[in-house]
């Protein structure tokens, strides 16, 4: 049987992150704060953040897809502390291209209506290109 131990792997040229791709592994994801003035805290493999309108958003790769039938799960809290979170969250995920995808937030309810929230957590499954 072999073992490989590794603290780092890098790509062959001996300085970038090795690329994930056809493997079963997040292939993009961010944590941003989507009220007042949208920031970042956190990402992979996204490049950019456009804030549209109320609880709109476009999320764009660095690397892109290698189609548009990949997957977005969503999450997030009205709040960044719990309490006063329930109900909200990113509710719809919809204009998926290859290099960007939008994400709705707001209330789940049977008609929703878009709202900023301050927790915002999209994770992206499919291949890369």
């Amino acid at each position: 049987m072999s073992e490989l131990r590794a603290d780092t792997i890098t790509a062959s040229d001996g300085t970038s992150p090795v690329t994930l791709t056809k493997q079963s592994a997040a292939k993009a994801w961010a944590n941003f704060n989507g009220t007042g003035v949208v920031a970042v805290r956190q990402t992979f493999n996204q490049t950019s953040l456009t804030d549209i309108t109320t609880g709109r958003y476009d999320l764009s790769f660095v690397s892109n897809m290698s189609n548009a039938d990949y997957s977005v799960s969503t999450g997030g809290a009205y709040s960044a502390t719990v309490s006063g979170s329930a109900g909200y969250g990113a509710a719809a995920v919809n204009n998926l291209t290859t290099s960007k995808y939008q994400i709705q937030t707001g209330p789940y309810s049977s008609s929703p209506q878009p709202a900023d929230i301050q927790v915002v957590m999209p994770c992206v499954s499919g291949d890369l290109a």
